[in-house]
């Protein structure tokens, strides 16, 4: 987790680079920082809420950053220092207001879900302040989309995403996300075995976590979760890498990085129209097929910003940020976070986690549809976390992950333990006002 491309802004005019020279000089750009190889030690999560204002309505951006203070990222407030949380955790906007933490990465799943912990606690303190509330659920269920940042680049995602229906702006606007990061591996070898046991548990893993049924805005039908039926429905080429056919993803990801469509150009402060030709990759501007249009070739600045527009389940940003489970109620996300490290534990482990969930691999909409309905889908659940249960590194962990796989075999989404006083750690999820 030594290198992360995300960047929380981008000037509005393309700064001085480095030249590439090649596409082979990109791929292999893009294979080295994408894929930090080294023994795998660390695990970071990043948290992502929805807020609410004074009136129930969504907070406006200035009351934010004054809430946030010196902790307000540079798109709320440019001259910030966003000063990371006594806890190493960094905060972030989305589009619609969301709210997000980023840990730092550690080597113990224990220290970080304890120092996360103690800076979701800070951050909630600080925003009530202000009368901002923050919403542990993964899909907003009573307010429609509603873009606050007024980036270029959510902007050009707005227009990308247009053809789809409600759902590009339900994405950006009106859900959350559990995020789980981990090292990459030591070499191409167990990249390749972490690589694949990440994506072959996606759909098991969708189904155990969901809990957004209800999204307003969706079209109608019953989902178990409608925060993945809202990613899955977005730009295929730009979310749905074709891995099943991937031996070696440090070399795949990279090729396929370049073949995606750009989502926007980084231009002259007096050009405001970032929208490359449609259907235009960033292969085909650093060919020159684009040089009439944008003027000048791409550098590693642009690589860099294009690789934080492409949205796969797994994406690899020197470490492996896991994508695809839904924001889960009360403090139940330290749960995922044990799962990852226990099942990433050993390369026996990983092994027996993807034999596990390879009958459902690949069956991303189902998952995210019938979510533990599915029968087969229950099963693979159960064992996976049943398997997650065995190798859990303390005994709390272990309670947590021997909970979820009961929840998983009785078929119940993480949000009726909530409902029900089932578990002791989580908090009712409050009702979002119209």
């Amino acid at each position: 987790m030594a290198v992360t491309l995300h960047r929380t802004s981008w000037p509005d005019s393309a700064p001085d680079q480095g030249e590439l020279s090649s596409r082979a000089a990109a791929e292999a750009y893009v294979g080295g920082v994408c894929f930090k190889l080294g023994p795998p030690g660390l695990i970071g999560a990043e948290l992502e809420w929805l807020t609410t204002g004074p009136t129930g309505s969504r907070p406006p951006l200035d009351l934010m950053a004054t809430a946030l203070g010196p902790h307000a990222p540079v798109s709320l407030a440019p001259a910030s220092p966003a000063a990371p949380l006594p806890g190493g955790s960094r905060v972030t906007i989305e589009p619609g207001g969301q709210i997000e933490l980023s840990s730092a990465p550690f080597a113990d799943p224990a220290a970080l879900t304890h120092h996360l912990r103690a800076d979701a606690v800070l951050l909630r303190d600080l925003l009530a302040a202000h009368e901002i509330g923050i919403l542990p659920s993964a899909a907003d269920a009573a307010r429609p989309a509603e873009r606050l940042l007024r980036l270029p680049r959510y902007a050009a995602m707005e227009r990308r995403f247009a053809g789809v229906g409600p759902f590009g702006a339900l994405m950006m606007c009106n859900t959350a996300a559990t995020q789980v990061s981990v090292d990459a591996g030591a070499d191409r070898h167990e990249v390749s075995a972490r690589w694949t046991a990440l994506y072959a548990l996606g759909p098991t893993l969708i189904a155990a976590f969901a809990c957004s049924p209800r999204l307003y805005g969706a079209p109608p039908g019953d989902w178990a979760s409608q925060r993945m039926r809202a990613w899955l429905r977005l730009d295929p080429s730009r979310v749905r890498p074709p891995v099943a056919d991937w031996t070696d993803p440090i070399t795949a990801y990279a090729r396929w990085a370049l073949d995606v469509p750009l989502l926007c150009v980084r231009c002259t402060e007096s050009d405001a129209d970032w929208s490359p030709p449609p259907g235009a990759t960033f292969a085909d501007w650093l060919s020159g097929a684009l040089d009439d249009e944008v003027g000048r070739r791409p550098g590693v600045a642009d690589l860099d910003y294009h690789l934080t527009t492409l949205f796969p389940p797994v994406r690899a940003s020197g470490h492996l940020e896991v994508r695809y489970l839904d924001t889960q109620p009360g403090d139940t996300w330290t749960t995922p976070i044990h799962l990852f490290d226990a099942l990433l534990s050993t390369p026996a482990v990983v092994a027996e986690a993807t034999a596990l969930a390879a009958p459902v691999a690949g069956e991303w909409s189902t998952g995210a549809r019938h979510g533990l309905a599915d029968p087969q889908i229950r099963r693979a659940a159960v064992d996976v976390l049943e398997l997650a249960t065995a190798h859990a590194r303390t005994d709390s962990a272990t309670a947590e992950l021997a909970l979820a796989a009961r929840r998983c075999r009785a078929g119940r989404s993480p949000l009726e333990p909530v409902r029900n006083g089932f578990s002791v750690a989580a908090q009712p999820v409050p009702e979002i006002a119209p």
